[in-house]
């Protein structure tokens, strides 16, 4: 009986993982590229053409043949179809392009946390976890009022749950308690 339950745990722990992680798989593969995303570019066969290039203030790379190409708002699928398209034919029979983030833009925690600032952010990374890598909350943080906004629309300012996500150029505010 006892091998059943411990069985049957298990599988439910397995079954939590697994969904977890195909969350965190989803937003890494619908993830919308924007300045300071650093992305990394394989092709091939191609050494001169593979590299890690940051996302300008302008949302583009320079991309050698094909210059300037605007990828803010793009999956990083599509920015490897605009290089498949762009390579194909003129300069490559048949490239074989990949393109991955090297590293995530920053977000940006405020307020009563140990060590406020910027970090780089992650697929899946919740409130709660984001205050951890700040260091965790000061002996005066108000923990149940967390205020996100984002770098993109300011004026909007939401009150967060620690099992809420973050996403990059998020901005969390932890307030000051008066207790």
């Amino acid at each position: 009986m006892k091998g059943c339950i411990h069985l049957h745990r298990a599988i439910v722990i397995f079954i939590v993982l697994l969904v977890n992680s195909a969350k965190a798989h989803e937003q890494h593969h619908n993830y919308k590229l924007g300045a300071g995303d650093k992305l990394s570019i394989k092709i091939y066969g191609e050494a001169d053409l593979s590299m890690s290039i940051l996302v300008d203030t302008s949302g583009s790379i320079d991309y050698p043949y094909l210059g300037e190409i605007k990828v803010a708002g793009l999956t990083p699928a599509e920015v490897k179809q605009k290089i498949y398209l762009g390579l194909k034919g003129p300069y490559l029979i048949s490239p074989k392009v990949m393109v991955s983030i090297a590293t995530f833009r920053q977000f940006y925690i405020k307020g009563e946390v140990r060590r406020p600032g910027g970090y780089p952010f992650r697929p899946g990374l919740t409130v709660d976890q984001a205050i951890a890598l700040a260091g965790g909350f000061t002996e005066r943080a108000a923990k149940q009022s967390i205020m996100l906004s984002n770098n993109n629309d300011l004026n909007q300012t939401l009150k967060v749950t620690p099992d809420d996500h973050v996403a990059p150029d998020d901005i969390l505010n932890i307030e000051e308690s008066f207790f």
